[in-house]
């Protein structure tokens, strides 16, 4: 199977992904029961994302700098479920590389994952030969393992003599200046809010100038209040914010928001920390020794001594060169042909 084969079929997924057929509506309902994470609104969103990097121009021109060739290794990939088809960016690279995958979707996967690579199949059947699920992983070569702290030692211990990427617990943030638009603050919602805000590039802190004005951001993100609707995320703002009570720590409400100053990057779900500057290069200064830790930044300013940065509201809908933990996924397979 030749690169521009590989790239042909990714490309005809990605038209069915986007596509308003009955065969995806069914599974799209079907995750959505298995995992309430999962709603349809967040499953198409995902879709649509992947969909949108999902043609011949981008895909041959984010392969471009690599040789036209395959390999006869197997990568091993454990892949999460924190959002759907999260793994989907490590299968397309393996796969386009020229690769063999063994694959490991997480529990909390509800089935997307075995569906694209099933429809990947029927679009060519030479990826039959490329791509499995078992049971237990065997017989590898590399190992690309997401997970978070505690998963990433079991993995160190397991694949650490093999080539691998292990992927830890990361978080995203958010820069403000108080000079944001309406606009931008609302977009700055759905890079809040978009997946219930369970993935790594979702924004759990943001930063604000000292003297900022918190009803100013509650302003700006007012029409996200429908997340109160979904009852796993209602449940976690309820005990969240009753633990704030009791404890009567300092904190800021919306209704469906809860806002409290903490120096840590990864807050509880339905919260988001925040912490005050003085100065934005002070700022950048002390959040480049936090890069481990830190998956991208959202902000209006450039970017941020060398930590990915997006634009309000496009954090959760990375390019293909946007890698996860900024490690540059095909330089590691193709340096491990």
């Amino acid at each position: 199977m030749t690169q521009k084969q590989r790239i042909e079929a990714f490309v005809t997924l990605g038209r069915f992904l986007s596509s308003e057929s009955q065969e995806l509506a069914d599974v799209i309902h079907k995750a959505s029961v298995l995992n309430p994470w999962y709603t349809t609104a967040n499953i198409k969103k995902q879709l649509a994302a992947l969909a949108h990097n999902l043609t011949t121009d981008k895909l041959t021109s984010w392969l471009s700098p690599y040789p036209s060739t395959h390999s006869d290794k197997t990568v091993a990939l454990i892949l999460a479920g924190n959002i759907p088809l999260v793994g989907f960016h490590d299968i397309m690279a393996v796969l386009l590389a020229g690769f063999k995958t063994q694959i490991k979707a997480s529990s909390d996967d509800a089935g997307l994952t075995s569906f694209a690579l099933k429809k990947l199949i029927e679009i060519e059947p030479l990826f039959e030969q490329k791509i499995s699920l078992p049971e237990r992983l065997q017989n590898f070569d590399l190992v690309i393992a997401t997970g978070n702290d505690n998963s990433s030692r079991y993995f160190e211990y397991y694949f650490g003599k093999k080539p691998h990427i292990i992927r830890k617990n990361r978080n995203s943030l958010a820069i403000l200046t108080g000079k944001e638009s309406k606009e931008q603050l609302h977009e700055l919602g759905s890079d809040i809010f978009d997946f219930f805000g369970l993935g790594c590039r979702s924004v759990s802190k943001i930063y604000i100038p000292k003297g900022y004005d918190i009803a100013t951001f509650y302003e700006g993100i007012a029409d996200f209040k429908g997340v109160m609707d979904h009852f796993k995320y209602a449940n976690n703002y309820d005990y969240n914010k009753s633990i704030y009570l009791i404890n009567a720590d300092k904190h800021y409400d919306n209704g469906f928001l809860l806002l409290k100053e903490d120096q840590r990057l990864a807050s509880p779900l339905a919260v988001v920390f925040y912490e005050e500057y003085e100065s934005l290069v002070d700022l950048y200064t002390s959040l480049q020794s936090q890069t481990d830790k830190i998956q991208c930044i959202v902000t209006n300013q450039t970017e941020a001594n060398h930590i990915p940065s997006f634009r309000f509201g496009f954090s959760q809908t990375p390019a293909l060169s946007d890698y996860a933990d900024n490690v540059n996924t095909l330089d590691f397979l193709f340096s491990n042909l």
